[in-house]
């Protein structure tokens, strides 16, 4: 594996494994996750090195369950902006990443211009963000808002194999 070749040409079958084992636990024990694999300590060592080389993997955190912290409210909205030039974009961007409430924000190619995932505690926790972080965020001109009533896939993100 070497930082040269293709994305592809680095992760096989067993780096799939490997990614995916990670994504479900990254505290796995090495040992653990070589047998898992079939194989040895030291080569599953040696590919993780190698992807966290290369950037497939970027690091390791600790996942925090937003409903055993009180969040339980998640809205999505979306934002149209009254300009689109890059200096605007560039100015919603950085400040929309000050927000805490905001778990995920995606520039779209469609009817509007950004989506927004918004966690709270609860809706008047979720008037609040709008109205104070939200509504007033540089060139916002309109937005839409959605409430999730349930939450049927949620998790993260595994490489098909």
């Amino acid at each position: 594996m070497t930082q040269k070749s293709g994305m592809n040409d680095q992760i096989d079958k067993t780096n799939r494994r490997i990614l995916n084992a990670l994504v479900a636990n990254a505290r796995i024990p090495i040992t653990e996750l070589a047998k898992a694999v079939g194989l040895s300590k030291t080569p599953v060592a040696l590919r993780i090195r190698q992807m966290e080389e290369i950037g497939v993997i970027t690091g390791y955190r600790a996942m925090l369950s937003p409903i055993k912290l009180g969040l339980t409210h998640v809205s999505y909205v979306s934002v149209n902006l009254s300009d689109t030039r890059q200096k605007a974009l560039e100015a919603f961007n950085a400040a929309v990443r000050k927000i805490p409430e905001v778990e995920e924000c995606y520039m779209i190619a469609g009817g509007f211009d950004y989506q927004l995932k918004i966690r709270t505690r609860d809706m008047p926790h979720f008037r609040a963000v709008m109205a104070e972080a939200i509504s007033t965020l540089p060139h916002v001109s309109s937005t839409n808002s959605y409430v999730a009533m349930e939450a049927v896939v949620e998790q993260g993100w595994v490489m098909p194999e």
